[in-house]
């Protein structure tokens, strides 16, 4: 049984729990126990994923260090595959949460600081892209080793 309580308010589904829980859709890419990655809807550039780990914590500072660990090495990790596929002169990490009070880190590559800025952000989707894309990140994601956490696997 996941824990779906934020921290510091009342008992509350997020969006992204009922993404995680196969109530909404999402693209995928990162699956283990205590987190996962998708896509992002509203992208700040091609394979935009979202780490947010399963349990429901409204803000970073109140998630136990652990967590906050896992979800960095995660983040590393597809930070490392977005890198190789999109090669960004870097790959943004950013952790803001007004879009959603459930914890997330956006992973994404950055071309300069205007990557940076929400109001950049894709108001709409190609959906046939954003799929190519995920399936782009699980096969790199998968040849670097990290097959048994690839969502699809």
């Amino acid at each position: 049984m996941v824990c779906r309580v934020a921290l510091g308010s009342h008992a509350m589904t997020t969006i992204f729990s009922k993404i995680i829980d196969g109530e909404l859709p999402g693209r995928f890419v990162w699956s283990d126990e205590h987190c996962v990655g998708f896509l992002s809807i509203n992208p700040l550039g091609p394979g935009h994923t979202l780490v947010v780990p399963r349990q429901e914590v409204d803000q970073w500072v109140d998630a136990d260090p652990a967590l906050i660990a896992h979800l960095t090495e995660v983040s590393r990790v597809i930070g490392v595959a977005v890198r190789e596929i999109w090669s960004p002169p870097r790959v943004g990490l950013l952790v803001a949460g007004f879009e959603v009070p459930h914890l997330h880190v956006h992973v994404f590559p950055a071309w300069d600081m205007a990557a940076f800025d929400f109001a950049n952000a894709a108001a709409t989707v190609d959906a046939a892209e954003q799929d190519g894309y995920a399936e782009t990140l699980r096969e790199t994601l998968r040849a670097a080793g990290h097959g048994d956490h690839v969502a699809g696997a």
